[in-house]
């Protein structure tokens, strides 16, 4: 199988690397357009601050290609937040292929909302194998909101959105390359969408 993790310099690329490879594929690092259309499945990133991370994007034009993608896509942490309609981290612009916006935890509780947390509600074959109340790896402090589009939701200040789907895109908030034996069956589930 071809998979491509998209190289925009936003990244936790080798820890997304090493679990694809510990599943027996070696995935392909690449900001190039056509080995990006050419992968039967995609994970998009990113580690970082939203507005930077969407100038690098508009910059090499890969919001554009991003949004056109036909294969399943998998954003990871600030790569699915990039996917909703905008950020409140940098006031920035989204891809809006999810239709929800990203908020800033208060500060109420402390930020960066930072280790294990249950992911409830699951729907979809993302979460095949995987029980209700299954603890994930999570380090953020913007949140997407509950919306149509959720699979998943954590608790946290509030219920937010921790996994979301539309069409052939998918996103979760957590880190399934952090997240041990469950995250390995979430990427493995959607090697197998």
């Amino acid at each position: 199988m071809k998979l491509v993790i998209i190289d925009y310099g936003a990244g936790n690329i080798k820890s997304i690397q090493f679990a694809f490879k510990r599943l027996g594929i070696d995935a392909i690092l690449s900001n190039d357009p056509e080995v990006i259309l050419s992968a039967e499945r995609v994970i998009f990133p990113g580690v970082g601050e939203a507005s930077s991370a969407m100038k690098m994007l508009e910059k090499s034009g890969l919001d554009k290609l991003i949004a056109e993608l036909k294969q399943p896509v998998l954003g990871i942490c600030l790569g699915m937040q990039l996917m909703c309609n905008s950020s409140e981290e940098g006031n920035t612009n989204g891809l809006g292929i999810f239709d929800v916006d990203v908020k800033r935890f208060s500060n109420a509780v402390k930020v960066p909302h930072m280790g294990w947390n249950t992911v409830n509600g699951l729907k979809s074959n993302l979460f095949k194998n995987i029980k209700e109340d299954a603890f994930m790896y999570l380090v953020h402090s913007f949140y997407a909101e509950m919306c149509q589009e959720a699979i998943a939701s954590t608790y946290y200040e509030l219920e937010y959105a921790s996994a979301l789907l539309k069409d052939n895109f998918y996103g979760v908030q957590f880190h399934p390359e952090k997240s041990g034996e469950i995250g390995e069956q979430l990427l493995k589930n959607f090697l197998e969408l």
